[in-house]
């Protein structure tokens, strides 16, 4: 019998190792948030997991909290793609030296997040926030909103003071008035006026455009392209669904939303665009500003060139 030869074991080990990460890529993570109407519905309603499964492809997926820790899994290869996060999250991912790749966005819904106050609030306008304390989930749109907003009223973050809180816990805060104001976004604001008669101080018109971006990892992005328009297609094709049946995927939404009322979660996902586009570089100039807004205001730890993240294109149809 011939001894074993390294070469020979070497090229064996290869093939064992390529024939694991193959398996191991036969699973797409997907991660989500409770705002990620779109993916939510796509999950609920197995469109997508019909779609890979003929490509050998399975689905798993994980609901984060807020956009933030969404895509620190993404960049700690937790997940491999992300649902919609807003606009400021990509930049906080992007300063902490994450490799993304933005694959998908919903055109601007300024009115789908609001600075929110109890209805007997004494406080009437913006420049009234001055010396409040204010809960806002550190990184989402709304505290690039809270920003635009304290800047449009001759203001700076420094006059306020913040209480770095997620959705539930902002809600809960505003509600037992340990916070003046709160800055959220859909379906908590709808939910907020409805259940809690909060008060809309100020939208996002105006200020924010709030657009929502679809990310991956590059790594993945750049192995798995087939994949990735399977997922853009559902989007497409979603979003088609939700806007010619808006009643019956906020009845779909309802159980999965914290038995949120449908009445509500319809009015609030009128509000959002749901208007799913591939990404342009073009489309980078806002998240240029509003990553500059957060450098200025020290809540970003260095300047970043907010185009430089790769950005994927969808095969034609």
């Amino acid at each position: 019998m011939k001894p074993f030869s390294p070469l020979l074991g070497g090229a064996l080990l290869l093939t064992a190792l390529f024939s694991f990460s193959t398996h191991a890529d036969e699973t797409l993570r997907i991660g989500y948030q409770k705002s990620s109407t779109l993916l939510t519905l796509i999950k609920q309603r197995g469109d997508l997991d019909k779609a890979l499964a003929a490509q050998g492809v399975k689905v798993s997926w994980h609901e984060f909290s807020s956009g933030l820790p969404l895509l620190e899994a993404l960049n700690l290869n937790n997940v491999d793609l992300s649902a919609d996060v807003a606009d400021t999250v990509p930049l906080f991912a992007q300063a902490a030296g994450a490799n993304l790749t933005y694959y998908a966005r919903e055109t601007p819904s300024p009115a789908a997040q609001a600075i929110l106050v109890p209805a007997d609030s004494p406080i009437k306008t913006l420049q009234d926030l001055k010396g409040k304390k204010i809960a806002v989930t550190k990184a989402a749109g709304s505290h690039y909103l809270l920003i635009a907003a304290l800047k449009k009223a001759g203001l700076s973050f420094s006059d306020v003071s913040p209480a770095w809180l997620t959705p539930a816990d902002g809600r809960a805060a505003l509600e037992n008035g340990s916070v003046a104001a709160w800055v959220t976004w859909e379906p908590y604001v709808t939910s907020a006026q409805v259940e809690q008669h909060a008060r809309v101080l100020a939208s996002g018109s105006g200020l924010a455009n709030y657009q929502r971006y679809y990310l991956a990892s590059t790594p993945y992005a750049s192995a798995h392209p087939l994949v990735l328009n399977s997922v853009y297609r559902a989007l497409k094709q979603e979003a088609a669904w939700l806007k010619a049946n808006p009643a019956q995927a906020a009845a779909l939404l309802s159980p999965l939303w914290g038995k949120l009322p449908a009445a509500t979660i319809e009015k609030a996902n009128a509000q959002r665009s749901y208007q799913v586009e591939p990404v342009k570089k073009s489309d980078l100039a806002e998240q240029q500003i509003i990553a500059d807004a957060f450098y200025d205001a020290k809540l970003l730890p260095t300047r970043i060139d907010a185009q430089a993240p790769t950005v994927w294109q969808p095969a034609a149809p």
